[in-house]
């Protein structure tokens, strides 16, 4: 069974390994709340997982420590796990799903892993690694069902009250749900006032659908950028521990997964991957009432591929208004182009592309089409350019 001594005894046992990380203040996430970031991003491998792994794997005996360790992730388990066997001296075989990004597969491998990846998504390789464990013997490290495993993430629960014992909520990213599942219980067994939220990925919200219809459920199929918390199916324990300790479990858009990113680059220099954005998101897009308290947000993983990253930073500047295409149909006359650039020029838009074409056979035979690409402030600035245009006889698409 889980215990707060465990999760002690964890503690202890992770003092030497992991970090413990900062708390930090970010005021300008919102004005109307103090909110705070757990920075386990910047967390030994990049993630939190580290945590439960390398206590789970302290905890095995010779004889399974002897037969080497198998595990699946979507990442960062993966390199917990193989940082953790490399640790105690032990092999690790990892088995990933072929979508996992580049810079884990390559990151697990250079912790000393052997790496098995699996057409599909965590769950595909999910299930090879329990044919794998069958078939060779290996001792398999749960990613997040597992009351070790647990216990090590609940590490987190214990640095968080020491660091800010009047806090008022803590906001948690839900996959598998082991590291919400550890968090809460120790917040809620040392100060039950303490809220605890979950966010989910709109696009893999298995946790929250399984608690809103009180029973295990599997998702027929995943999609999310927040690719370390895409899970089918939410774990036992997990599934348990939460319907008892978590108060609530919301979910958020890619949108603004990528919107959080962005504001944690621009605002706090600070790099997180889609999974250990969430929090943020929730946050900042009122999911969770934070308005007036103490809220952190933990920032679970930093482990980001950067092709994926740019096409992140892409979408978060279309959701805030930070960037904006348009389309003016014009008379295909001189001066045209002059004068919508004058506007834009005059009301501080910064053009970024432009794009002129010839009519279609739809429109008018003398007509054409400008599209143009340009930097914005935010949505007034963006509705400020479009009124100006309108006014100044602009027809926009």
């Amino acid at each position: 069974m889980l215990t707060l001594d465990k999760i002690y005894h964890a503690a202890f046992t992770l003092k030497d390994v992991v970090r413990k990380t900062d708390l930090i203040e970010a005021p300008k996430l919102r004005e109307d709340s103090q909110i705070y970031l757990k920075t386990e991003n910047l967390q030994v491998t990049g993630s939190f997982k580290v945590r439960g792994a390398y206590y789970k794997i302290s905890q095995l005996s010779d004889e399974e420590k002897r037969r080497g360790v198998i595990a699946c992730s979507a990442g960062n388990h993966a390199q917990g796990v193989a940082l953790a066997a490399a640790k105690n001296g032990i092999p690790s075989l990892i088995c990933l799903p072929d979508g996992a990004p580049i810079s884990k597969v390559e990151a697990t491998k250079n912790y000393g892993a052997e790496i098995c990846l699996v057409e599909g998504v965590y769950d595909d390789a999910y299930q090879k690694a329990l044919e794998l464990k069958e078939e060779k013997g290996y001792t398999f490290i749960h990613p997040f069902d597992d009351e070790n495993v647990i216990a090590g993430q609940g590490t987190i629960g214990l640095e968080l009250l020491e660091q800010l014992p009047d806090v008022d909520a803590v906001i948690v990213p839900v996959g598998g749900g082991g590291l919400i599942s550890g968090v809460a219980y120790a917040i809620k067994m040392l100060n039950p006032n303490v809220k605890v939220y979950g966010v989910q990925a709109g696009g893999a919200p298995s946790m929250q659908q399984s608690l809103a219809h009180g029973q295990i459920e599997t998702l027929d199929g995943v999609s999310t950028i927040a690719d370390g918390i895409a899970v089918k199916e939410p774990g036992e324990h997990t599934f348990d521990l939460c319907r008892k300790y978590v108060d609530e479990i919301v979910t958020v858009t890619d949108d603004e997964i990528s919107t959080a990113i962005l504001m944690l680059i621009e605002q706090q220099k600070l790099i997180a991957e889609g999974a250990g954005a969430v929090s943020v998101a929730a946050a900042l897009f009122d999911k969770v009432p934070v308005r007036g308290k103490k809220v952190i947000c933990l920032v679970s993983g930093g482990n980001i591929d950067v092709t994926i990253l740019s096409r992140v930073i892409k979408r978060g500047l279309l959701k805030s208004g930070r960037s904006y295409a348009v389309t003016i149909e014009l008379i295909d006359k001189p001066g045209q182009l002059k004068g919508v650039s004058k506007i834009l020029a005059d009301l501080g838009g910064n053009v970024v592309s432009i794009h002129h074409e010839r009519a279609s056979e739809s429109s008018d035979i003398n007509g054409c089409y400008l599209r143009i690409v340009m930097e914005t402030r935010n949505y007034e600035h963006i509705e400020q350019i479009r009124k100006a245009l309108t006014e100044a006889g602009y027809h926009i698409e």
